[in-house]
């Protein structure tokens, strides 16, 4: 039996095609696309099956950035940064698949977990794990993802959410100037407004505002085609810069307290599981005691905290192995 498992972001898409016999998917063909460059995802989808010989999958499992509404039919979803729409039933029709599933993307994150080995795991506290505890997974890259993982029926179900367009509360009074800066742009601020890439881009720019310092700083120096993200990011990690060195900073403290008050909402005591592009990349600013002891500032609840365990999941394929878990179980 072949599938086709796909992971669907605001910046990529990541497609992959298995023949599964036993417990052990052969991959088939793999491929990484740009989003951005079409302007629907069946296109693209027709695209990476086109290039495969008897490509034809019996079951297909998509794991979207954005909200999934079930339908009689299935399931629909609109991509929170992308102009696409998705519908199973019309996907599978269109592509002649049997079974489409569409699940949001931290969901597919979630499916993973138990198929993840040590080395794709950096632990960043131990704590005391409990069998079968709750657990958490939260993530930022193109925008912030939350989902929560729950013990039944012999396995983990997993529980999407969009936590990420939660009330961003300030832990500092640096965050609450933060906060009154993406307020005069946002009105309504998010975590997301300051987890996710464009965050990251926020914070660098509320710190060089704050210092008058717009006409030499590293947005503004920039190539055209570079990731101002990536630019913050690496200039920061590398001392070059710093206001990005600070913004980074920033970014990591907010990071840990968003984790620590999710940790509290379902007692993670099976994991708190930090995903998304941009965890791996900075993480000499998250395996640090400053992170552990924000993730655990919460006045009585401290203790509990500290024995939550946490981990960034540094395997880039994340979303795309639940996707292919979830596709399984159909």
């Amino acid at each position: 039996m072949r599938v086709l498992a796909g992971d669907i972001g605001g910046t990529k898409t990541l497609l992959r095609l298995v023949e599964v016999e036993g417990d052990q998917p052969r991959v088939i063909h793999e491929q990484r696309y740009d989003s951005h460059q079409y302007s629907h995802f069946l296109a693209l989808t027709r695209e990476f099956l086109a290039g495969v010989a008897d490509a034809q999958p019996a079951r297909a499992c998509f794991g979207v950035a954005g909200p999934v509404t079930e339908t009689p039919q299935g399931q629909t979803v609109e991509t929170t940064n992308l102009p696409w729409r998705l519908d199973s039933a019309e996907l599978s029709h269109a592509l002649g698949i049997r079974h489409v599933l569409l699940i949001n993307d931290f969901k597919a994150v979630g499916y993973c977990i138990d198929r993840l080995a040590p080395h794709d795991l950096a632990q960043l506290q131990r704590g005391r794990p409990q069998t079968h505890g709750p657990r958490m997974v939260l993530g930022a890259g193109t925008g912030l993802g939350v989902a929560q993982l729950l013990w039944c029926g012999g396995h983990y179900e997993v529980f999407a959410s969009q936590g990420g367009h939660a009330d961003f509360a300030p832990g500092d009074d640096e965050q609450i100037a933060l906060l009154r800066f993406l307020t005069a742009r946002h009105g309504h601020v998010t975590w997301e407004h300051v987890l996710s890439g464009s965050g990251l881009v926020s914070i660098y720019e509320f710190l060089i505002t704050a210092d008058h310092a717009d006409g030499s700083n590293l947005l503004a120096q920039r190539r055209q085609d570079q990731d101002p993200a990536a630019v913050i990011s690496e200039a920061g990690l590398a001392d070059r810069d710093p206001h990005a060195r600070h913004a980074l900073q920033i970014f990591a403290d907010v990071y840990a307290a968003q984790a620590g008050n999710l940790a509290l909402i379902n007692l993670a005591y099976g994991g708190v599981y930090i995903a998304g592009g941009i965890a791996p990349k900075i993480i000499q600013l998250l395996d640090t005691d400053r992170f552990r002891r924000i993730f655990a500032d919460k006045a009585k609840m401290t203790g509990l905290l500290n024995d939550m365990p946490v981990a960034v999941i540094i395997n880039e394929q994340a979303g795309l192995l639940g996707a292919m878990q979830a596709a399984l179980r159909l």
